[in-house]
């Protein structure tokens, strides 16, 4: 899952950086989070898990609305897209992941990217992990 050891490898491994803590996973309203912390800032993975195709849709929408969602279109699992402050909402199968840049500084990483960026390569790496992603 998105906070496990391979995840925290595999992130270290894409961002170029390396967690200083991974906080201890909740399980909450079906939804599974932690926060990935660094000296410089954190960002935060939380994965909602649903019951049907059309309860995925109304969440992965509902975040849209609350959110905001960026006219960018992301080429990522069954869909994605960039939030107005930079975070990534994706969904596969039956799972909306949001990945919570928010709380990071506006360049982050080796090599440095910006939030959005940062965000979409955070995504790609857990979404690699899930299979048939």
């Amino acid at each position: 899952m998105v906070c496990e050891p391979e995840a925290q490898t595999e992130l270290a491994s894409s961002l170029g950086a390396t967690a200083t803590a991974v906080t201890t996973p909740t399980w909450v309203d079906h939804t599974y989070t932690c926060t990935y912390e660094y000296p410089n800032g954190s960002f935060t993975l939380s994965v909602k898990e649903l019951d049907s195709a059309a309860l995925t849709t109304g969440y992965f929408n509902s975040l849209a609305a609350l959110l905001g969602r960026q006219p960018t279109r992301l080429a990522l699992a069954g869909g994605a897209f960039i939030t107005t402050n930079g975070s990534v909402v994706a969904r596969k199968d039956w799972k909306v992941l949001l990945v919570d840049v928010s709380h990071l500084p506006p360049s982050f990483g080796q090599p440095p990217q910006d939030q959005k960026d940062t965000a979409i390569s955070i995504a790609a790496t857990i979404l690699s992990c899930w299979s048939g992603a």
